[in-house]
């Protein structure tokens, strides 16, 4: 080989045109900024319609403002912060909250596992259970809602004409007694998320390989063991990435409670996103609901940091 035809072959091997990276003096690989414009289509709406309302709504908490043209905004430093902690509405709407987000996340999490291990199992028609597992989470809340309102109608709902048809009593206005309207909403929670849970929770499974359940059964494992032995530890990390995202989504619940209740009776099922709602659009108290907000927001971040750490530990002891 000449040293020309090898120049030819090493020449558009070298610096490239437009590359990402190209050498320095030194041999070390210095990067262009033209991977910027390949990503900013995909930054450019999240920075415009999630961290810019962010930061907006961040801004907002520590002035006055509320509803009218005419009104002007003062800046107001931590008074609205000062006055959420003698806020007893609002810190009764957070531990509604939490007992909403436990009491969805919890049963949510127990009834897909159950559902996941079903549709792994080698089942006649397998493929149609799992198309029909998926509907509820097909559905838009909204029409959730509307749905479950009906079957908690007190006159002719399908629960109460039931509990009728069963002579267990002549039925109950479910969402607005004090004592089943939080449980009522609860039921349908559980029932709107669990497909998704259960699908992911099912991902997981698949990608247990089946060789190490047929290890277990040799030794003489019974289903119980093996779920614990085998297939738990597999869909650990999934299982705990869901359940963490379920609760932060359950904690910021706002549509399918609003359809079914609008946070009565009397405040029993007033989540803090509706408390928020509330403030802003019913009353028109713009800084007072975005410093609900930024309280909602740090709590969650704190949850999210004791779960990433959580991770982090896990795979490092891994």
């Amino acid at each position: 080989m000449t040293k020309a035809t090898a120049a030819k072959r090493s020449g558009p091997q070298g610096p490239r045109a437009g590359g990402g990276a190209a050498r320095d003096g030194r041999g070390r690989i210095r990067r262009d900024g033209g991977a910027w414009f390949l990503v900013l289509p995909a930054l450019i709406p999240i920075l415009i319609l999630s961290v810019g309302p962010l930061l907006y709504g961040i801004a907002l908490a520590f002035t006055d403002a509320q509803s009218g043209r005419t009104r002007s905004t003062q800046w107001i430093g931590l008074l609205n912060f000062q006055d959420l902690l003698h806020d007893g509405l609002f810190w009764d709407s957070f531990r509604i909250g939490l007992l909403w987000a436990v009491g969805v996340t919890v049963p949510q999490f127990v009834l897909a596992l159950g559902l996941a291990l079903l549709l792994n199992a080698n089942l006649r028609m397998r493929w149609l259970a799992r198309a029909l597992a998926i509907i509820p989470w097909a559905m838009p809340e909204v029409v959730v809602g509307i749905m479950w309102r009906l079957v908690y109608n007190p006159d002719a709902g399908i629960l109460n004409e039931t509990v009728r048809d069963l002579g267990l009593g002549d039925g109950r206005d479910w969402l607005t007694g004090l004592a089943t309207a939080l449980p009522a909403v609860i039921v349908v929670g559980i029932w709107a998320g669990m497909p998704q849970t259960a699908v992911a929770l099912l991902a997981g499974l698949q990608n247990t390989p089946h060789e190490l359940h047929e290890a277990a059964a040799l030794d003489g494992a019974g289903a119980w063991r093996r779920f614990r032995a085998v297939t738990w530890p597999a869909i650990r990390p999934v299982a705990l990435a869901i359940s963490a995202l379920n609760f932060i989504w359950n904690f910021n619940s706002f549509a399918l409670v609003y359809v079914l209740t609008s946070g009565g009776p009397g405040g029993r099922t007033r989540l803090p996103m509706l408390f928020a709602y509330e403030e802003a659009f019913r009353y028109g108290q713009f800084g007072y609901a975005a410093a609900m907000g930024c309280v909602m927001v740090a709590v969650i971040s704190v949850l999210l940091a004791f779960y990433l750490v959580g991770r982090l530990r896990g795979g490092e002891e891994a």
